[in-house]
């Protein structure tokens, strides 16, 4: 089991099926409504899977995070710490302030829904100051970031080119996964979560 970032189509999006997050998108858009803003709407389907497509977002937190956490604190304010990875929603739509919404109709707890823009900015940021190498996987449908980080890959590559990023590959694997989260959603203009 574990905890897994996944893209999601407009059907579950606008809770079409059973699994659907109506009540987070009906709140989103009514936000965006109360800020002058138009409403998220254009939300494509899941396509069908073909691996490597990058049709599709996929990736399984496995590592600890204390090394990236860690990191954060050395380059981000906690503010923009929390609008990079304390969010439970990521839209390709920008959001220059935080947006609170309730998940489900029957709990009371508020949920930060992120902007991709945003996020990918600060994610940029930590791949600079760790110097993300150009290998690093870009079409990230089916656990191809955590695979390429747990497999074996990444230290073999970190053996023969060290930097910071090769320092902590663990801490490198988040910066990772939310530079590729945030580039998915902007480049498919599609929501992802957590499942």
């Amino acid at each position: 089991m574990g905890i897994y970032l996944v893209s999601i189509g407009g059907s579950e999006w606008f809770g079409e099926d059973e699994e659907g997050w109506a009540v987070a998108a009906t709140a989103v858009n009514a936000e965006l409504v109360r800020r002058g803003r138009p409403p998220y709407v254009d939300v494509p389907e899941e396509p069908a899977f073909v691996r490597g497509s990058g049709q599709a977002f996929e990736e399984k937190l496995v590592p600890p995070m204390a090394g990236f956490l860690a990191l954060c604190e050395a380059q981000l304010t906690p503010e923009q710490t929390e609008t990079l990875c304390g969010w439970s929603v990521l839209l390709p739509v920008p959001l220059e302030e935080d947006c609170w919404v309730p998940l489900e109709a029957d709990d009371p707890e508020l949920h930060l829904v992120a902007g991709a823009p945003q996020v990918l900015a600060l994610a940029e940021r930590l791949a600079a100051a760790v110097g993300l190498p150009a290998e690093v996987p870009q079409m990230c449908d089916n656990l191809d970031l955590t695979n390429w980080f747990l497999d074996g890959t990444a230290q073999e590559l970190a053996a023969v080119r060290p930097g910071p990023w090769g320092a902590d590959l663990d801490a490198a694997f988040y910066v990772a996964l939310f530079l590729r989260a945030a580039q998915h959603s902007i480049r498919r203009g599609c929501p992802l979560v957590y499942s």
